[in-house]
């Protein structure tokens, strides 16, 4: 086993300005997934450790997390946080690619695994056995593949990475949050971001929607059981199952959340620029990668666009830290992170909050003005200051155009048509829920109108990342973005998106909206709202542009990004996160029947050859035009022959 490495303070002292990795302590150096050999690659070894940072309050590339001058400081002057680390790297450094990849984990979590290589959880994210390689893509390529703990406000524990952070002890400050509990059981538990001050202020109101009044019904009320734990006890007439509570309370205590950027860039740059013993990745006195994407998903995926936003792509050197940034399912939001009392791990839904501290200008990577905010500004206005910019592969799921206000991608703030810069592409994965997993069947859910969308959205996924590579390799341009916009006419209106009803797929334009509020005040004063835009439906119900994997190009269902809440449930909303899937017709007499618009699969497919047939026609375009892996859609014409629908989604 690899012995502990500590980063020397000699070093540390020798160079103040740029050695942010005060220590790197190895815990675990061990083989991966059970000795599995991959190809070219070989076998794997997982390493597990801790990195301390020490940042300098003084260091101007420092100065924007909100707190960290305030916060405690060691003999030298500096904040130190300890970050969570795990490393899967190719045991012989050689036979690697020269990539390293992070995935920012979420609320903790490895996901890169499940939608790369098809792995399943909990397993991956131990990487002990053979099959928590899955197909073992990521691997195959030689990729070295990091994780880092960047959330101060979860605990470090088995399966889930963390920050230690600085803690403000006494401080107290008021906190908002919102709750949709799906279901009528009261008292109804909860647990807050902060723990409660004395005396915590604690108060609750109810509503079935955001836009509607708040109020305070008899039987309506909260207490605390203990520090971060509440009850609420809901009224007994007048609300559903999916109202909105709105919690407020005094919390105290908060720690640097911000320190989680900082985190971030700092041990990427160490393990990719460091060449003493002390790097897990330095063989021979250089580093084993010389190329770096960030990956994220969902709440990981804005991460990156907030760390993007505040300038954490230039070291402490005034190098780049990341070469390229892979932002997916993360629409146009940014994260309530670099704040006090900031809630990383929230996500606001449809009927919550349009105008939380996560949804605010800039939305989109070109810099532009907002009348609202009086505000001129961009993702990248700050790299483009320092010349420390990434190349932007953004890949959303269809859900995001529907519940995260992805159109801001591509519109100014009056629902303009822009364009993206010329090292941004977008993609939407047409036909999507936000996140499914491998091997996931449609289903039902008692609080969701309509069956669960099943996609994976690992084959297209595994295209975009071999296609970062090449741009980043090799120069080789990325396939064009692929987004619905206003300048084609596919991104419109939510009233006008659908051609003609579907018995079967209601739709009703509900979307989540995009506004700016003064969120100083208590409860938020809303200022204005921000046009949004959502995919244009062709007349089986699914977006005409984007990203169209087979599922689209050869169907037997509609596949949906939008799925509304059952009755009893809160139906005027969204249900969080999901699409839906709607079988065609078997016959035309079938369809016929039941006033079913849509052409049954006999009328698409004469037989089952016509239908492999298309799926072969659709599988050679999506990989003539690197959209697609040829092994991926070898495996899905496959899947094809096979018969199986449930297969093929």
């Amino acid at each position: 086993m690899r012995q502990t490495a500590v980063l020397a303070g000699m070093l540390a002292l020798a160079t103040p300005a740029t050695a942010q990795v005060t220590r790197f302590e190895v815990t675990e150096d061990v083989p991966a997934f059970a000795g599995r050999s991959f190809g070219e690659a070989g076998a794997y070894r997982r390493v597990t450790g801790r990195a301390t940072i020490a940042l300098d309050p003084a260091d101007p590339r420092n100065a924007v997390i909100t707190d960290l001058a305030e916060a405690p400081r060691n003999a030298e002057g500096r904040v130190e946080a300890t970050a969570d680390v795990v490393i899967l790297r190719p045991e012989d450094p050689a036979r690697g690619s020269g990539t390293l990849l992070l995935d920012v984990p979420n609320r903790g979590r490895k996901l890169a695994p499940q939608l790369f290589d098809d792995a399943r959880q909990p397993g991956a994210n131990t990487m002990r056995t053979a099959e928590d390689a899955g197909i073992g893509f990521l691997a195959g390529r030689g990729t070295t593949v990091v994780w880092v703990g960047w959330q101060a406000d979860i605990p470090s524990q088995p399966g889930q990475l963390a920050l230690s952070a600085p803690v403000l002890r006494g401080v107290t400050g008021p906190v908002r949050e919102e709750f949709v509990f799906d279901h009528r059981r009261s008292p109804a538990p909860a647990t807050l971001a902060w723990p409660l001050a004395d005396p915590p202020n604690l108060s609750v109101t109810v509503r079935q929607a955001w836009p509607d009044p708040r109020q305070s019904p008899p039987g309506l009320s909260a207490r605390a059981l203990d520090a971060q734990r509440i009850e609420v006890s809901r009224p007994e007439a007048g609300f559903d199952a999916g109202a909105l509570y709105e919690v407020t309370y005094t919390a105290r205590d908060p720690a640097v959340l911000g320190m989680g950027f900082a985190a971030v860039r700092d041990i990427v740059a160490f393990l990719r620029r460091d060449t003493s013993a002390a790097n897990p990745l330095a063989f021979n006195g250089r580093p084993a990668v010389h190329r770096a994407i960030g990956f994220g998903v969902s709440q990981s995926g804005r991460f990156l666009r907030d760390f993007l936003h505040l300038g954490f792509n230039e070291d402490t050197a005034g190098r780049v830290v990341f070469d390229g940034l892979m932002p997916h399912v993360a629409g146009a939001r940014r994260m309530a992170t670099n704040l006090r009392f900031g809630q990383p791990g929230r996500n606001a839904r449809h009927p919550q909050d349009p105008a939380w501290q996560a949804d605010t200008f800039p939305f989109t990577y070109a810099v532009l003005d907002d009348p609202l905010s009086g505000r001129r500004d961009g993702l990248m206005l700050r790299c483009r200051l320092t010349s420390t910019c990434p190349r932007v592969m953004q890949s959303d799921s269809e859900h995001e155009w529907w519940a995260s206000r992805a159109s801001l991608l591509v519109t100014d703030t009056a629902g303009h048509h822009i364009d993206l810069p010329p090292d941004v592409r977008a993609y939407m994965i047409a036909g999507t829920p936000h996140f499914a997993e491998p091997g996931e069947t449609a289903g039902r859910i008692e609080a969701m109108a309509l069956p669960k969308n099943p996609m994976h959205a690992g084959p297209p996924m595994r295209a975009l990342l071999a296609a970062m590579e090449a741009w980043l390799a090799e120069g080789r341009e990325p396939p064009a973005s692929r987004v619905p916009m206003r300048a084609h006419g596919t991104l419109v209106p939510a009233a006008q998106a659908m051609p003609a009803p579907i018995p079967g797929l209601p739709y009703a334009a509900i979307h989540t909206a995009a506004a700016l509020s003064d969120q100083s005040a208590m409860p938020p004063r809303e200022i204005g709202r921000y046009p949004v835009f959502v995919p244009r439906l062709d007349g089986d119900g699914m977006a005409v542009a984007g990203l169209r994997a087979l599922q689209l190009a050869a169907p037997r269902a509609s596949y949906t990004g939008w799925n509304p809440r059952a009755q009893g449930f809160g139906p005027a909303a969204l249900y969080p996160l999901q699409g839906a899937v709607v079988p065609f017709a078997a016959t035309r007499e079938a369809r016929l029947s039941a006033g079913d618009p849509r052409p049954s699969v006999a009328e698409r497919y004469a037989d089952g050859t016509a239908y492999v047939a298309a799926v072969r026609r659709a599988a050679e375009d999506a990989v003539a035009e690197r959209l697609l892996l040829p092994r991926d859609a070898e495996a899905l014409v496959e899947r094809a022959k096979a018969g199986s629908l449930a297969q093929l989604r």
